[in-house]
């Protein structure tokens, strides 16, 4: 599966973007899938994702992002969301979307097996 995000920008603090990643190639609502960040100098970290598990789908976020930032997806546009609000400069990384046909923790980047490109988020104070 091809993965390609997008919506990236520049923003002034407090304000909203709203991330895209569209797959192509397979399902998306068949994978799991998860939201990324990677700040300069430092690791990549988990910001949200959706776990499948049987005819469930459980929704986790990082303590850093819960209230502010909400994922969904629409099936019929193959495609996943980051919504970001409040957002702060802690929140500048260039953003990757992820996705893994078998993914036990959500929060390790090594469970998932396509990566979109990154698209950048910059928040300025």
């Amino acid at each position: 599966v091809q993965l390609q995000a997008s919506g990236g920008g520049l923003v002034q603090a407090g304000g909203s973007l709203r991330l895209s990643c569209a797959a192509s190639g397979r399902t998306f609502s068949n994978y799991n899938t998860g939201w990324f960040r990677q700040a300069p100098g430092k690791e990549r970290e988990f910001v949200a994702g959706f776990r499948r598990s049987g005819s469930n789908t459980y929704t986790y976020y990082a303590d850093s992002v819960k209230g502010r930032f909400t994922m969904s997806r629409d099936n019929a546009k193959n495609t996943v969301y980051l919504q970001m609000n409040s957002l702060n400069p802690e929140d500048t990384a260039v953003y990757y979307c992820a996705a893994g046909v078998r993914v036990v923790s959500p929060l390790q980047p090594h469970e998932y097996d396509y990566w979109g490109q990154g698209t950048q988020v910059t928040v300025s104070s």
